[in-house]
């Protein structure tokens, strides 16, 4: 039987089950229950606003987005969004997904932390933006109905959820401070890593090696 969650449809294609067990087994329940979240509240989000999207797209960019937080994923020479961007792209292709997809899904997951850019993509990139800045920040809260929002938090509950995702952002960034040059994971460095210094643009341009 299909799952349902605040009127939202769980994609249940062999596909979207080994997705759902993929990311059980590498991630943390954290970061499972929220991803399941950034689904749920893309999708409602994407039907509030009239857009039509692929659900299964969507599932797997919504699943894999913080793949790159994992142990089992994560590198340290590239910023934790491609770890998950590439995953979902390998996943993708190996059941025959067009690369022209897969490649939509790489773009969702690469962009999520850039603000507005994702916005003005094709419909399963945004949303999956649009997902996470719900559920991480809170933003166009008050968009959705409370009985949608207390149906996906019975379903995927989020106890204590503020501290332990910058808990989870520190753990998977700290041995790889210079990919948070230019995005908003360096805020988190910021405030939890003591020895972190941030890259400075404008130092950059100074020291260029161009003569003035």
């Amino acid at each position: 039987m299909t799952e349902e969650i605040a009127g939202i449809k769980i994609p249940d294609s062999t596909l979207a089950r080994e997705a759902t067990a993929l990311v059980r087994d590498a991630a943390t329940p954290l970061v499972y229950h929220h991803s399941r979240r950034v689904y749920l509240f893309g999708a409602l989000r994407g039907l509030a606003d009239g857009l039509t999207f692929d659900p299964e797209l969507l599932y797997v960019g919504a699943l894999f987005h913080d793949l790159g937080l994992t142990e089992r994923y994560r590198r340290t020479d590239q910023r934790f969004e491609i770890d998950g961007a590439d995953q979902a792209r390998r996943f993708l292709e190996s059941h025959g997904i067009p690369t022209l997809d897969a490649d939509r899904v790489w773009t969702a997951i690469a962009l999520h932390t850039t603000p507005e850019i994702p916005l003005h993509m094709a419909p399963e990139i945004a949303l999956v933006t649009r997902g996470v800045e719900y559920d991480v920040l809170g933003l166009g809260y008050d968009l959705l109905p409370a009985d949608q929002r207390s149906a996906v938090i019975a379903a995927h509950p989020r106890p204590n959820f503020k501290p332990q995702i910058l808990a989870a952002f520190t753990e998977g960034l700290v041995d790889r401070p210079a990919t948070t040059f230019g995005n908003v994971k360096s805020d988190v460095l910021r405030h939890f890593a003591p020895d972190f210094t941030p890259t400075d643009f404008v130092e950059i341009i100074q020291h260029s090696p161009w003569p003035e």
